[in-house]
């Protein structure tokens, strides 16, 4: 019986460790350019908010076509959808690709736009769970802008990490607010005009106030509720909260 070579079948656990090993925590750089000329299919997910503009920037020296999925809830800040336009053009992002609700999961589930007010872990599913799910199908990893000085649950977030068969990466993981400041100012880069007003997490309009000094920067998500993830990072390939 003739002998058959057996290439190695590297899993996203796999590819996690390595990244894990092999950069140092804050060569976000470096990770970013691993993923996108050395992962396969490699998606950015950015909400466009307080502090995207630095994944996006890094991405974009890096390839400008690199696929931005963006989820338009339709209820985000009107400051929030002019910020995206503005700041692709200012990248020269090509690749920006709005993700939506499905209109008809909307009129049977949310038909008077007011599901919020009752049940927020049911809207944060219907209007950017579901959407992001069935736009991050065709990709093989996705980078997201999750940050340790959130707290709560990523607290202990590593560079890379594996979700069921799927890569994911927290370039900026272990990255401070003063270094990310830093960052954006070294680069000019363009800031969310809510900043301005207090807002260190900017979600959807209804569901998210600015944050009161001496707070941590997702405080004003879901005020008065226990409820600090939307619900977009998965373990096990199932939405989950923390």
């Amino acid at each position: 019986m003739p002998y058959e070579a057996t290439l190695p079948v590297f899993t996203a656990d796999d590819a996690a460790a390595e990244i894990n090993a092999r950069f140092a925590p804050k060569d976000a750089c470096g990770v970013i350019a691993h993923a996108l000329t050395a992962r396969g299919r490699i998606a950015l997910v950015s909400s466009f908010g307080a502090e995207s503009v630095v994944l996006l920037h890094m991405a974009a020296a890096v390839d400008r076509a690199v696929p931005v999925l963006f989820v338009e809830t339709g209820m985000l800040f009107a400051e929030t959808l002019s910020y995206q336009r503005r700041v692709a053009e200012r990248l020269g992002l090509s690749n920006v690709r709005i993700v939506r609700p499905d209109p008809v999961q909307l009129l049977t589930r949310d038909t008077d736009g007011l599901l919020h007010q009752s049940d927020t872990d049911a809207c944060c599913t219907l209007r950017k769970v579901e959407p992001l799910a069935n736009a991050l199908l065709p990709y093989d990893g996705w980078i997201s802008g999750r940050k340790r000085i959130h707290g709560g649950q990523r607290i202990e977030l590593e560079l890379a990490e594996a979700e069921g068969e799927r890569l994911k990466l927290n370039p900026l993981a272990h990255w401070s607010g003063t270094e990310i400041a830093a960052y954006m100012e070294a680069h000019d880069l363009p800031r969310h005009p809510l900043t301005a007003k207090g807002y260190g997490s900017i979600g959807c309009a209804p569901c998210t106030r600015a944050a009161r000094p001496g707070e941590a920067p997702r405080a004003g998500r879901w005020p008065g509720q226990d409820k600090t993830e939307c619900g977009i990072h998965f373990i096990d390939g199932k939405a989950v909260r923390p």
